[in-house]
C-alpha cells in the first residue's frame, strides 16, 4: 500500500511540473518555435506538429527519468 502512495506523489509531482510548464508555455521563448517544428497555414486552417520541440522534451525526460533511477 506504501508503494502506491510513493507512485501517487510521484506521478503528482510530474503533472504539477508538467502544469507549470504549460502554464509558463509563452514565456519560453524557444519552446514550440524550434527549426524542425511543422507549421502549415491555409486560409480557415492552421496545422502545427511540433516535432524537434517532441523530441527534445523526450531526450530530457529520459535522461531525467534514467538519473532518477540510477540514484535510488
Amino acid at each position: 500500500m506504501q508503494q502506491i502512495g510513493k507512485s501517487l506523489l510521484v506521478i503528482g509531482g510530474l503533472l504539477f511540473l508538467a502544469g507549470l510548464i504549460l502554464y509558463f508555455f509563452d514565456r519560453i521563448p524557444f519552446f514550440g518555435k524550434m527549426p524542425g517544428d511543422i507549421v502549415v497555414k491555409k486560409k480557415n486552417f492552421t496545422f502545427y506538429f511540433p516535432l524537434a520541440t517532441s523530441i527534445i522534451l523526450s531526450i530530457l525526460l529520459s535522461l531525467a527519468l534514467y538519473l532518477i533511477n540510477r540514484f535510488r
